[in-house]
């Protein structure tokens, strides 16, 4: 194959003889050219990412051998319509590889020894029992790709510690910042991040480009035209930034802990803080969500295994009206107190106060705080404003139990002057 700079998708591929010539234009030949692991492909919007997947698919299968290789996208619906379609020209129409299965969404090879396995990231399942090679993943960037599906391709590609490509647009902040761009911006070696603006793709109209930035808030335009992380509007807390997430540091045994809930039969929640009396900072060391029901007993036993040598001073959680979960709790013996404050939004400016102050730090393995953190949202109107209605608010369980206790601090007055002396913290 040959490669020259050039259009994407209608001009991507064209024949020469018994070759395929690869007209990649400059961002698509960034990636083609990367050596890295885990290559991030950040592009805006028809920037020529899902176009490009196959062929670096097919490479990677030239280079590994037989074997198992996954793609997986968002959801099924985005598999129909975009990578799919995309892969079978490449593979069943020019390539003349092998045949696809749609009972089991995996293309096999003529010679029965190379397996393409499709599965999406709201059902990653069908990918548990593969060992691959190489994966690529489109669209990683919704929402809907969950890090759970990510976490499970990793397992897959681990014996042979395959190589990954993400072609994605932008459509918020989430694992994948965390996970990737902030590490390969860091310095990672494995990790290449290579961003192009839709105009990079020759074929997209000028014109066009230009319209969206005058129409477009300019973290949209960001977004979907340049593959740039921005903070939407309406973000509620968005004096959280990178500075905020820190790794984890010794939590000594005298420092208070304040603990906040969140109550329900199918999603209990709770955040763990530490506070330093010295500086008045506030330590979020551990989250919980329990992945599978659990009695208000197991739960209990849970709290005190996070909590044990700590000093735990207090823990609130519930509305007015959950008094019977809180009654419940007590009995088992981890007694949590209603919260203070009661109005939601007199709460979250209590919260915001103290992140404008720099006052609480996550630790960066709390990844479900961060992800609720950086997504929690106001919904917008027409015109992009945001309104009072919290987006999707009832999904935000440790956001509402960060508000239940933090809420109890007036941010201003958030410091001890009683420094600790002692040096004794919990391993």
């Amino acid at each position: 194959m040959q490669q020259t700079g050039g259009s994407i998708t209608s001009n991507l591929r064209d024949r020469e003889g018994d070759r395929l010539r690869l007209n990649f234009h400059s961002g698509q030949l960034r990636v083609w050219d990367s050596t890295a692991r885990f290559v991030v492909m950040l592009a805006g919007t028809q920037g020529g990412k899902t176009c490009f997947g196959p062929h670096w698919l097919h490479r990677e299968i030239l280079r590994k051998g037989d074997g198992d290789y996954l793609a997986v996208t968002a959801t099924y619906p985005l598999l129909k319509l975009k990578m799919l379609p995309e892969f079978l020209t490449v593979f069943h129409d020019i390539l003349k590889l092998g045949v696809y299965k749609e009972a089991d969404k995996v293309f096999l090879f003529h010679d029965g020894k190379t397996r393409i396995i499709f599965a999406s990231a709201i059902n990653p399942e069908s990918i548990e029992s593969a060992t691959a090679k190489a994966a690529w993943l489109d669209e990683a960037g919704q929402k809907q790709f969950k890090r759970e599906a990510w976490e499970a391709i990793q397992r897959r590609l681990s014996i042979n510690q395959g190589r990954v490509l993400i072609t994605t647009t932008l459509y918020g902040i989430g694992w994948l910042k965390s996970e990737f761009y902030d590490k390969g911006k860091n310095g990672d070696k494995n990790i290449d991040i290579i961003q192009f603006d839709s105009i990079v793709n020759p074929m997209f109209p000028k014109e066009e480009y230009d319209r969206a930035r005058s129409v477009l808030p300019s973290w949209k335009f960001n977004l979907f035209y340049r593959g740039e992380y921005d903070k939407a509007a309406g973000l509620i807390y968005d004096s959280f930034d990178d500075a905020c997430i820190i790794p984890r540091i010794p939590i000594y045994k005298e420092w208070p802990v304040y603990v906040g809930h969140d109550f329900g039969g199918v999603n209990p929640a709770a955040v763990f803080y530490a506070h330093d009396p010295s500086t008045g900072y506030f330590y979020a060391f551990a989250e919980y969500r329990p992945v599978e029901n659990k009695t208000t007993a197991e739960q209990v036993n849970d709290f005190k295994a996070i909590t044990t040598g700590y000093n735990v001073i207090k823990r609130a959680g519930g509305a007015h009206s959950e008094e019977g979960w809180r009654n419940d709790y007590t009995s088992h013996g981890w007694p949590i107190l209603e919260p203070k404050i009661r109005d939601v939004e007199v709460g979250i400016e209590k919260v915001y106060g103290l992140h404008r102050l720099n006052k609480i730090f996550v630790f960066s393995d709390l990844h479900e705080y961060i992800k609720e953190k950086q997504s929690y949202s106001r919904e917008l109107d027409d015109d992009y404003d945001p309104i009072a209605k919290i987006e999707s608010k009832s999904k935000y369980h440790l956001m509402d139990a960060e508000r239940y206790i933090l809420s109890d601090f007036t941010p201003e007055t958030a410091v001890s002057q009683r420094p600790v002396t002692k040096k004794s913290f919990v391993m």
